[in-house]
């Protein structure tokens, strides 16, 4: 069956501040089960969680590039009020101010302590049952060949797509959305923030990756080396891994 997103991958220089960074912001906890930092629900690391997509950050020895990342969080709030007490809280936490073109818009555009870009969300009524996020925000260049890859690749459930904007949600209506926006120009870089997707109890993994394959996915040596996870890119160059069930 279709495999199911389970966590939003950020590298980071330094894993344990932007984890924490994270965690504080979402109102989570960061959890350290191995050589990354996990920020997940609180009450304990629960994973792959019933129904958030946790934020798992790992460490790289790069630095983010001055080019904006092509996948953002959107951050959900409930009122006016709360939009700018989260917007200075994270500030206060080491968020900066970040300029991608909005112009005059009712979000806050900032970037994490390593430069990572995500928006704090006017209140709006379709996230007020997400949790603290809103959604996933791919760019890429057709929202609809998107669509129908990631429909296929997950057991996510498609709820719009247009020519400029394509719109998934888990089929149990929990959770956050995954949306692909158009925008103009390719992608130049390497994903700063992807996806990591896991089989379901039962299925098999090699199977899936040659499932993917078929619906357009490429392989990707990232001189990840021999690894339990298979690293992809999707039609838009998008990296994203399957995971191994443990």
């Amino acid at each position: 069956m279709p495999l199911r997103p389970v966590h939003l991958i950020i590298k980071a220089l330094d894993h344990e501040a932007v984890g924490r960074f994270w965690a504080e912001a979402l109102g989570w906890s960061a959890y350290s089960p191995g050589m990354t930092t996990y920020v997940g629900p609180a009450g304990g690391l629960v994973w792959p969680h019933p129904v958030f997509v946790g934020v798992d950050v790992v460490p790289v020895p790069e630095p983010k590039s001055a080019t904006k990342n092509r996948v953002h969080l959107d951050l959900a709030t409930n009122s006016p009020a709360h939009q700018a007490e989260l917007v200075a809280r994270l500030k206060a936490l080491g968020a900066t101010p970040a300029h991608v073109g909005q112009g005059d818009v009712p979000w806050t555009v900032l970037a994490d302590p390593e430069g990572n870009e995500f928006c704090v969300l006017e209140p709006r009524e379709v996230y007020r049952d997400t949790g603290p996020i809103a959604a996933v925000v791919i760019d890429c260049a057709d929202p609809r060949v998107m669509a129908r890859f990631w429909g296929e690749a997950t057991d996510w459930a498609l709820h719009e797509v247009t020519d400029d904007q394509a719109v998934l949600r888990s089929a149990k209506g929990v959770g956050p959305y995954l949306e692909f926006l158009r925008v103009p120009g390719a992608k130049t870089v390497p994903d700063r923030v992807h996806l990591d997707l896991l089989p379901y109890p039962g299925d098999d993994k090699a199977a899936e990756v040659a499932r993917l394959r078929a619906l357009g996915a490429t392989d990707l040596d990232l001189g990840q080396g021999d690894v339990p996870w298979t690293c992809l890119t999707d039609p838009d160059g998008h990296e994203f891994c399957v995971l191994a069930l443990s």
